[in-house]
This record gives structure tokens, sequence and C-alpha cells, in this order.
């Protein structure tokens, strides 16, 4: 209890200390974690961890953004968010197939946990921040149903391109019809049964996210797109005690934030990046990443928006990596595949040069591409 409940509070020191530097609180509790001589053997474990840290963390996302805020906005998401995922796992793949799949996909995405720390506390002018907060939602259960069909595909005898195709249309379909649907059930239930305290209408919340997640995962869909969109729905519509319910998500995120980046961060020891020169290797491929893969997959759909150029290449630049990259390179070493381990060096690599160098430059892109952000 003390190791942890102190680990808690250095990481709530960290985060305020990261206010007076450029360097973002997730890059913090990664980096830190990823230092302590000690590794979490168990790699299940971390990502049952994730996965739950992820559907807290989309669901507050989502109610943040808001159906409004989306809708303004929906067309270059959706774009960025499913074309542009499929499109930077391909540039990524132009080598070897199935294992350069395997790591574009799960370094496709950008990441939620990083998206909302850096840029939910600012406001941005124009609709680069919301392109940017929308994408990273929806490109996350993209990208995972991406990664679970190639690593069928690469796994399992008779697997196919089609197969991949057909998977992925039925996840994001249930996915977004049990949101919608859930969404839709938790409304008529908060409006209608009056709980005996107020302290547990966040709690009420809390469990309806759980059991739409569960509901669209058993059902073959995404659960992480369902919990997403539920979040967006229940965004602007009004309810009892919606105050209290945005201050407990708010801080259960946070909290959540901290757990999954520690977690993972614990699952990489050091010695073995530098001795097997898996840091090199990393950072070419993250090099490569953002400043030709993401940019020359996103370029042909950012051209059509009406965006101003500076617009569009902070688009291009701000697609930051985190836990979900990690996470899902942890499903390659649970599904068995070849040299897993050594592919999921290397995506912590990349991720921690994302959140250091590019989390990092952020406001000064911001300021040098004519990209208006202020403390909110």
């Amino acid at each position: 209890m003390l190791v942890v409940a102190g680990g808690l509070l250095l990481a709530l020191v960290a985060s305020k200390l990261s206010e007076g530097f450029p360097l973002p609180a997730p890059a913090l509790f990664l980096l830190a974690a990823a230092a302590i001589p000690v590794v979490v053997p168990e790699v299940r474990t971390v990502e049952r961890i994730g996965v739950v840290a992820l559907i807290v963390i989309l669901f507050d996302g989502g109610m943040h953004i808001g159906w409004r805020r989306f809708r303004r906005a929906a067309l270059p998401i959706a774009s960025l968010g499913i074309l542009g995922t499929f499109a930077t796992a391909a540039v990524m793949a132009v080598f070897d197939w199935t294992t350069a799949w395997i790591i574009g996909a799960a370094l496709s995405p950008t990441d939620p946990a990083v998206m909302f720390s850096i840029l939910g506390n600012k406001s941005i002018r124009g609709r680069s921040g919301t392109i940017l907060e929308g994408e990273s939602g929806v490109n996350d259960p993209v990208s995972i149903a991406l990664m679970i069909g190639i690593l069928e595909f690469a796994t399992e005898d008779g697997g196919s391109v089609w197969t991949i195709f057909t998977d992925f249309v039925v996840e994001m379909t249930v996915g977004l019809a049990i949101g919608v649907a859930g969404a839709a059930a938790l409304l008529i239930f908060m409006r209608r049964v009056e709980l005996p305290s107020e302290g547990l209408y966040p709690l009420q919340t809390l469990a309806a996210a759980g059991v739409i997640y569960g509901l669209a995962s058993v059902s073959h869909g995404s659960g992480f797109l369902a919990v997403f969109i539920a979040g967006l729905a229940l965004g602007d519509v009004h309810v009892p005690y919606k105050a209290q319910i945005r201050r407990f998500q708010v801080s259960l995120a946070s909290l959540a934030e901290i757990v999954v980046f520690v977690a993972l961060g614990l699952t990489v020891d050091m010695s073995e990046l530098i001795e097997d020169r898996v840091w090199l290797d990393g950072l070419l491929l993250a090099i490569i990443l953002a400043f030709i893969a993401r940019p020359l997959a996103l370029a042909p759909l950012l051209l059509p928006l009406r965006l101003r150029m500076g617009e569009r290449l902070f688009v291009a630049w701000s697609g930051l990596k985190g836990a979900v990259p990690i996470l899902l390179a942890s499903f390659a070493i649970l599904a068995g595949v070849e040299d897993a381990r050594r592919l999921y060096e290397i995506v912590f690599v990349v991720v921690a040069f994302s959140v250091v160098v590019q989390g990092s430059s952020i406001p000064f892109a911001a300021r040098r591409l004519g990209v208006r952000m202020r403390s909110a």
C-alpha cells in the first residue's frame, strides 16, 4: 500500500511539474516506470489493465468531445480515423508483408490518453484540435480490429485478406450499433430511475460503459468503438448530476492514464533495448513514421478538407503514439507471433520518441504553423 500510494502521489506531482516543462505527463509516467529495475513478466495481466484503462479513457474522451463538436468535423475524423489508419499501416508495411503489417497496425493509431492529456486543457482555434481528439478515439477501435485480423491471418491456417476485411466490417458495424443503442438505453434509465444518492450516478455511468463494452465484445463487435460512441452521445445531453459525472469520469480517466503507462513501462527491460540495439531500430522507425509514413498517408485525406496549410501540417505532425500501440504489440506476444518480443520493444521505443519528442513540440509546432492554442 505504501509503495502503490506513494507512487501515485509521485505521479500526481509529476503531472503538476509537467505544466512548467514541455514534456507531457504520460511521457514521465512511461519513462520513469521503464527506468525502474523491475520487469513485470506477465504481459497478459498488463494487457488486461490496458483494456480496462482504455475503456475508461475512451468513454471519458467521447463525453469530452460531445456529439456537437464531433459532428462539425465528422468527415475528417472518420476519414483519418479509418482510411488514415489503414494507409499508415500500409505505408509502414512496404517490406516484409506479415511482420511489417503487424508492426504497422500497432503503430498506426494515435493514442487518446496522450492526445486528451495534451489537448484536453487547451483551446485550439479551428477544427484541428477536434479532428485530432476525434481521430484518436476512432482509430483505436479500427487499429485493434485490424490487428486482431492480421494476427489471425499470421497464426492460423486458411486465413485470407478477405477474412480480415469481413471481420473488420462486422466489428465496426456491431460496435457502432451497440454503442448507439446502449447510449439511448442509458439515457432513458438515467432520466427515469432515481438513485438514492448523487454519489451513485457516476458509478452508474461507469458500470454502463463496462456493460456496453462487454455486450459489444461478446457480440463479436468492437467494444472500444461502442464505448466511444456512447460517450459521444452522452456528452451534450442533459442528465441528472451531469457535472458530478463529468468530474468523476475525468478523475478516473486520469488515474487510468497513470496506471496504464506505468504498467506498460514496467514490461520493458531497458538493458535489452541497449544490448540488442533495439533502440536504433525503434528510433529509425519512429523517424520514418513521424516524417514520412503519417504525412504521406494523410496527405490525400487532408488535401480536400477546408483547412489552412498550417492546420494540415499540424494535424499530420501531432499524431502522437502512446499506450495503445504498446497494447497492440502485446497482442502479438499473446498470439505467439515469431520474434514478437523484439517487435514489442521496438514499438516501445517508437512510443517513447513520440511522446517525448513530438509531444513536447506540440506548443512550438502550433506557434510556428499559425495554429492558435491557449490554456482553456
